[in-house]
């Protein structure tokens, strides 16, 4: 080997040696980076010696794959969750104490204490106020179901923007990756960020990715439905500002496809998006027509009855929009628990009279079951045993059979509360599994400091032998001139 010769590999040496180093930093530097891959030089034979002749980034597809699912479905059940304990807070109250059922039992009670002491008016007062707590807590809790239903809405339209200005930074980072895949340039920094950009796209939506030539790639749902390929693919929605029980949300439109709502407490949703669907059309709906069905089977179960039977039943202590008539008892009322009020005849507070509750009369005097004494018990405790009274209520908001209205109020407390115990325990264990996921993805691609270290005094080293060659054989470049003079 000629001295040129080796001067030209020792040079070589130290320039792959200072590259290596360079990446090594890099890596070392992006430690804490969750969407930086590591990098390592890739070395060729060639004339003189060694070159680096290409970056290799650490990827898995596999493992990429599965944490993008874990993040979506993670996304999702915490959406649901969030949702479903903002309704319990927002319509039940801390521990319930606003709910329905609760102040149906307090109805109840005051209503029995009444019955015990008929001529006692501060005892009818009381279960006028009594009344007057379920009225608001019905009142309250529609305003609320549907209050959340809005911010619902806005949360959509909020993440629906985001979700589309992913979409465009992605397709300007995949137009860069491959253009510079064709030519022959070094696309880690913009493979990073296409793959960073594809976790933020799954919070929203389930992603599924299709590698094409020239690290090009195509993004689609979980559903199969195109959300880039060549273009960005529109996602589009219209916020509701204001909503009523009898409105209907609209739908989230994926590339001109309908975006299904998840179901169950356990939610098949996968992103945030179809999580807020099943929160804004599943649940709140249900919560309404519970809370609407409550609002009927009071209405029904304190009517006023004439007693010689002669006139139609007519609203009594409770009564609504359409007064004196009574709601239909084989037709859900959309938004009835908004309407429901105190019937104004038994209201002290507008001039009313609360022992027409033990009288009867609300709705004049052909309606009235006792003019003559104030120990008259009768008609109070014919509301007490319908108020047990078993009933049949809706069976697409509660299936099971017939149940008594305390039992049936207790029962949608018990049903919200089953399913924000199934969605606390799945938020739980898709963090766990997102987490697991993202582990092994970092294990595989991400940066070991410990590693780096290593092969970073590896380097040292090899330059270290690297520059001696070069003193070497100046030494002796410098003896063979001073020897030729």
């Amino acid at each position: 080997m000629s001295l040129t010769q080796a001067l030209n590999i020792a040079q070589s040496a130290l320039f792959n040696r200072s590259h290596q180093t360079s990446i090594l930093s890099r890596n070392i530097s992006e430690v804490s980076n969750p969407d930086y891959a590591r990098r390592t030089a890739v070395l060729s034979s060639m004339v003189p010696g060694v070159n680096i002749t290409s970056i290799r980034r650490a990827t898995s597809d596999a493992l990429f794959r599965q944490n993008l699912a874990a993040i979506s479905a993670w996304q999702g059940q915490s959406a649901l969750s969030q949702g479903l304990n903002t309704l319990q807070v927002q319509v039940n109250g801390v521990d319930n104490a606003f709910s329905p059922a609760s102040a149906i039992g307090n109805l109840h009670i005051a209503l029995q204490t009444y019955a015990a002491a008929p001529s006692n008016r501060n005892l009818a007062e009381n279960a006028v106020e009594a009344a007057r707590q379920v009225v608001r807590s019905l009142n309250n809790g529609t305003a609320a179901i549907q209050a959340l239903r809005a911010d619902t809405d806005k949360e959509i339209a909020r993440a629906v923007s985001e979700l589309n200005r992913f979409l465009a930074e992605f397709e300007v980072a995949n137009k860069e990756i491959v253009a510079g895949t064709v030519s022959g340039r070094d696309v880690s920094d913009a493979l990073d960020r296409r793959d960073a950009l594809i976790k933020q796209i799954s919070l929203y939506l389930p992603v599924s990715t299709i590698a094409r030539a020239n690290n090009d790639m195509v993004l689609t749902t979980a559903g199969g439905v195109t959300l880039f390929e060549t273009v960005v693919r529109p996602v589009s929605f219209s916020a509701n500002d204001l909503y009523t029980a009898e409105a209907t949300g609209n739908a989230i439109y994926v590339d001109g496809v309908p975006l299904a709502a998840g179901s169950g407490g356990n939610t098949t949703a996968s992103g945030s998006l179809a999580a807020h669907l099943q929160l804004r059309d599943h649940v709140a709906v249900r919560m309404q027509q519970q809370l609407d069905e409550i609002a009927s089977r009071l209405i029904i179960t304190f009517r006023e009855k004439d007693p010689l039977g002669t006139l139609a039943d007519a609203t009594g202590l409770f009564t609504w929009q359409e007064g004196p008539d009574l709601p239909p008892p084989d037709k859900l009322v959309d938004g009835l628990a908004g309407s429901i009020r105190i019937n104004a005849a038994m209201d002290s507070s507008v001039g009313g009279n609360p022992e027409l509750l033990r009288d009867g009369g609300a709705n004049g005097a052909s309606y009235v079951h006792n003019s003559e004494g104030a120990s008259y018990a009768t008609l109070l405790n014919s509301l007490l045993a319908e108020f047990d009274e078993p009933e049949a209520f809706d069976p697409d908001v509660s299936p099971g059979g017939a149940r008594s209205l305390l039992s049936f109020s207790g029962d949608a407390i018990s049903w919200l509360e089953a399913l924000r115990k199934d969605a606390a325990s799945g938020a739980e264990a898709k963090e766990a599994l997102a987490n697991h996921t993202a582990t092994a993805l970092s294990n595989e691609t991400g940066v070991n400091l410990d590693e780096e270290m290593a092969l970073l005094l590896e380097l040292e080293q090899s330059y270290e032998a690297s520059a001696r060659l070069l003193a070497v054989i100046d030494e002796m470049l410098a003896t063979l001139l001073e020897a030729t003079r």
